[in-house]
């Protein structure tokens, strides 16, 4: 069953039960804008037949769609609950933040007309040799936000964990001009002039050395540059000190385990070392996931400066909005295949949730059976 179908199951499970009150975390993160209509449409019924819904999401269209009343909690604190009739985005916005925040994501147009990567007929199986992505071709220029969308499952990790050299290859070539990067090491991959960030999905499994601070990851990145046996942690300090006050990092100290901290400054952590590593190709699983308001749109506009130095951008994401206003384009995955890639000046969510779907494919093959 796909993860859409599964979460019916659950609500479906509920109501045999007769439940009085649904709790819903973040229930829309792996449907499709359509199966969000369906979903909404269920707990509306669910509501006139005298069912309590709460349901917790950071998606402010959602909020407003949904809801009779909405709670704000800032810091662990609940500082207001307003109807929803009476409110709009821009006041929960700034009730979630403490202050006034634009809610416009900046769009910078580009002149860079050079492709970074290339990916040619690229197939990858996870762990348990299972196919994750099959037969995946595209480009990624400089100077480009390229989104990847897809309902969760579909292999946009493997398709990040492929490209950043973490997950072996079965078949087909990545091109950093002409040269086939597949099977290379770090180090070969640097030397043939690849910059390469990756932030993945599991933060601390993945990305930073849980038990350190913010020092010593820092250095995990930059501790083989420069000449001699020594690191260089007087260096190391400053920048940490530096992205503590520009993302506005929550933390008791630089030296403070990252596994202490909450999961939206972990993310700051992780997308601010990445980036002073100044690379040319930077690929970011969900990079606003847990993140508040501010701190999201900090991180949109720290994407757009490295897309303005010229950085081809991979930015696999969940929200459909966001992915229209800051990607160049779109290219949509369904189990494990590209349904399409599109420019975002003329897409529009259904037409992303049908590809997500891959709704004209099945009917195509049902033409055809």
């Amino acid at each position: 069953m796909s993860v859409s179908e599964k979460q019916t199951v659950e609500i479906l499970k509920v109501l045999y039960r007769k439940a009085d009150i649904l709790i819903l975390d973040e229930p829309t993160a792996v449907l499709t804008p359509q199966e969000t209509s369906r979903l909404f449409e269920i707990l509306r019924r669910m509501k006139q037949e005298g069912c309590a819904v709460i349901i917790i999401t950071h998606k402010l269209n959602e909020v407003l769609e949904i809801s009779d009343r909405v709670t704000i909690l800032r810091k662990g604190e609940s500082v207001a609950t307003v109807n929803t009739a009476d409110t709009n985005a821009q006041e929960l916005t700034e009730l979630m933040v403490g202050r006034p925040v634009e809610l416009s994501i900046e769009h910078p147009e580009t002149d860079f007309k050079e492709n970074l990567l290339e990916i040619h007929h690229l197939t990858a199986a996870n762990e348990e040799g299972v196919e994750m992505i099959k037969d995946i071709s595209f480009d990624l220029n400089r100077g480009e936000i390229l989104g990847v969308a897809g309902v969760a499952g579909s292999g946009q990790k493997e398709l990040c964990e492929a490209i950043a050299g973490l997950l072996p290859v079965k078949k087909g070539a990545i091109l950093y001009h002409d040269e086939n990067i597949v099977g290379k090491t770090p180090n070969e991959i640097i030397k043939i002039g690849i910059s390469m960030s990756f932030i993945p999905e599991d933060r601390l499994g993945m990305g930073l050395a849980a038990s350190m601070g913010m020092v010593d990851n820092m250095l995990l990145k930059k501790y083989n540059e420069g000449k001699g046996p020594f690191v260089r942690k007087k260096e190391a300090r400053e920048t940490a000190k530096r992205l503590v006050k520009e993302l506005e990092i929550v933390t008791p100290g630089v030296d403070t385990p990252v596994r202490r901290l909450s999961g939206g400054n972990v993310q700051k952590v992780l997308l601010g070392r990445e980036i002073e590593s100044e690379p040319n190709v930077l690929i970011t699983a969900y990079a606003v996931r847990g993140l508040d308001i501010n701190s999201s749109y900090t991180i949109y506009n720290a994407l757009n400066e490295q897309k303005k130095k010229g950085v081809g951008i991979l930015f696999i994401g969940e929200d459909l909005d966001v992915m229209l206003e800051l990607c160049d384009r779109i290219m949509v995955l369904c189990h494990g295949r590209v349904t399409g890639i599109i420019d975002t000046k003329s897409a529009t969510k259904e037409q992303i949730g049908l590809l997500m779907t891959d709704a004209k494919g099945q009917e195509r093959r049902g033409r055809h059976a």
